[in-house]
């Protein structure tokens, strides 16, 4: 309306007589400015004052680098820069060691991680290298086509096991130095303070740090304060298990699946003795009538139970027997693949890694593969950055931080198209395995149930490399 007041002025009047009528308007939005800047200034100055003091009060920690989190990721990048002589801190919020999803399935990829950190042989000897798939009938529900991983030998040497989630992270937590691990620490939020970051505790303690790492999963406290987007629903869910046969479990090491009609279900064995098995599907398979399912381990059970009534008896029998202590339910959920091409995965000394970088469907058992991945990457830019002598004498600080930010961003280079290709590709697997319709039906049967093999290789045919270059 001002902008058409002012048009119409001048359309009328001669400018000697509408400006002076305008200079009221000019000198109240300036007015205006000013006080919005000096408030800007003064709630800067204020914040700044209340975190002096608490740093007074409540006194600060100097660590070189903290990261958030005791999942896969930040435990093993933890465990990278110590095989490196760099010391971490990690923290978590929980009372202890965090376990949640009983298993994972380790590819290729992963384990070449897990060589380079040291721990890959101590882990191959409770775990079965997996030698195929066995896929059943949508329609009948029974094992009707084998699949050998590698049948055209595109990819010798190629690995692929389910590991116990317990057993991967007590033996990472088993080579770390003692006191590494600080738990019920809780971030309530991160400031900065020149070039340091300061990590504010939910007890009121305050860490300054060089490098800040959030491995802090899915719902990341350091991606949001990066600005990456919240991770987005995917519209399915997954029930896991793991289910214990004293007397042998007497599957062959194979990938046992059936997918399609809105539900994947599956089973492998970790080891003779002990099966994990997961099913994942949209919500609105289950009963509108099953309210609390979500909660309730005996519902969960029924309900995969019934999605899978055609398949064979021992198939039914890995559910039947699996303990209800032993099975958990998860939405899932994934970052927008252009998110994570396009946002800021790093600033300056901070970064994210893990599932708080990439978050994905499970449908190509990538997730803890890349996080190690993560890992490693991380553990060797920073190790450059950190360790690599400078070539001038008076190195200081300022110089310090440079080569941080400078490793963070090569960090940042080298994972961001692979994540990107992973989620990707974790998205499309997994809309094309549960998707309902006779065209899909189609694909499946005649196309896409052979290739499933491959394309798992393929994504996992990928080496992180060493720590040091």
């Amino acid at each position: 309306m001002e902008w058409r007041a002012t048009e119409q002025l001048r359309d009328v009047y001669p400018c000697w007589i509408w400006s002076p009528l305008l200079l009221p308007i000019y000198i109240h939005t300036y007015i205006l400015y000013i006080i919005g800047t000096c408030c800007t200034h003064m709630a800067s100055l204020l914040h700044l004052k209340k975190v002096i003091y608490l740093m007074e009060n409540h006194g600060e920690e100097d660590v070189d680098i903290v990261i958030v989190g005791a999942g896969l990721a930040g435990l093993t990048t933890a465990l990278s820069l110590h095989r490196l002589g760099l010391r971490s801190l990690v923290l978590e919020s929980s009372e202890s060691l965090r376990i949640t999803g009983f298993a994972l399935t380790l590819w290729t990829n992963a384990w070449r991680a897990l060589d380079a950190v040291g721990i890959g042989n101590t882990l191959r000897q409770t775990s079965t290298q997996m030698k195929g798939f066995k896929i059943a009938s949508p329609d009948t529900g029974l094992f009707t086509s084998e699949q050998a991983l590698d049948k055209d030998g595109k990819f010798e040497g190629y690995e692929s096991r389910c590991v116990r989630r317990k057993d991967l992270l007590e033996t990472i937590v088993k080579e770390l130095p003692p006191g590494t691990i600080r738990y019920s620490s809780k971030v309530a939020a991160i400031d900065e303070l020149g070039r340091f970051k300061l990590v504010h505790l939910a007890d009121g303690s305050i860490l300054k740090t060089k490098v800040l790492i959030g491995c802090d999963g899915v719902n990341s406290v350091v991606a949001k304060w990066l600005g990456l987007e919240t991770p987005v629903s995917v519209g399915r869910s997954a029930i896991r298990g793991l289910v214990e046969f004293p007397d042998g479990s007497g599957f062959d090491p194979m990938f046992h699946v059936n997918f399609g009609g809105g539900v994947r279900f599956g089973f492998l064995p970790v080891d003779d003795k002990t099966v994990y098995w997961f099913c994942t599907f949209t919500p609105s398979q289950v009963p509108t009538y099953e309210e609390d399912w979500q909660v309730n381990p005996i519902k969960m059970k029924q309900f995969v139970s019934s999605r899978i009534n055609k398949m064979p008896q021992e198939a039914q029998d890995v559910v039947e027997r699996t303990t209800l202590s032993s099975i958990s339910y998860a939405q899932l959920k994934f970052r927008l693949p252009w998110n994570v091409l396009l946002g800021n995965i790093v600033k300056d000394n901070v970064c994210v890694a893990g599932d708080a970088l990439h978050p994905m469907t499970p449908d190509i058992g990538q997730g803890g593969c890349s996080s190690l991945e993560d890992s490693v990457v991380l553990g060797r830019c920073l190790g450059e950055a950190l360790l690599k002598k400078p070539k001038e004498e008076d190195d200081d600080d300022d110089d310090e931080f440079e080569r941080i930010k400078k490793g963070l961003e090569k960090y940042g280079k080298e994972r961001r198209w692979r994540s990107f290709s992973l989620i990707g590709v974790a998205y499309c697997v997994g809309f094309m395995q549960e998707s309902k319709g006779k065209f899909m039906s189609f694909l499946r049967k005649v196309w896409f149930s052979s290739y499933t093999p491959s394309a798992f290789l393929k994504m996992a045919n990928f080496d992180c490399g060493n720590l040091v270059c």
